[in-house]
């Protein structure tokens, strides 16, 4: 079995494009079930970064998601506007706003749940613990090796 991955898999395809083109394939599994619920997948994970029980401030959801604070305004816009959270001043710090889920938020951040660990468990139905294990440990080293910028630290010298 092995043997069939490996010759399958040409020796010009990077590291970077099987991980680029998973991702998108992955991306458009989910924004397709979420249109099911004329949703999208950057609203569902936003939805399931926001604590159900006592909200997150709105300050640490743009770094916990990892996207731009312009981005994440617009999204929060969004999903204010369809009633799925509401901002309500941050009790613990008044400069701050929180971010709580509303009754539809709740609905909808389960959903979203459901659809994420039916997605695990097909994954690991169809692929052995062993593979599935040294496939987290591979990509928990790429994550690693990227913030310690251990990929490019040589790049950063003048070319000219």
């Amino acid at each position: 079995m092995q043997y069939l991955y490996y010759n399958m898999v040409r020796e010009d395809l990077t590291i970077d494009y099987l991980l680029r083109t998973t991702w998108l394939a992955v991306q458009k599994m989910y924004n397709e079930q979420a249109s099911k619920y004329e949703s999208t997948m950057v609203y569902a994970f936003t939805l399931l970064s926001i604590d159900p029980k006592n909200g997150t401030p709105s300050t640490s959801l743009g770094p916990k998601m990892g996207i731009e604070p312009t981005s994440l305004s617009r999204t929060l816009n969004k999903l204010e506007a369809r009633n799925f959270i509401e901002r309500i001043p941050n009790p613990e710090d008044g400069r701050s706003v929180l971010v709580t889920l509303t009754k539809e938020g709740l609905r909808m951040r389960d959903i979203s749940r459901q659809t994420v660990f039916q997605f695990n468990e097909v994954i690991t139905n169809n692929i052995s613990p062993d593979r599935l294990k040294v496939f987290l440990e591979v990509m928990y080293d790429i994550n690693r090796l990227i913030s310690d910028k251990k990929i490019f630290k040589n790049n950063y010298e003048k070319t000219h």
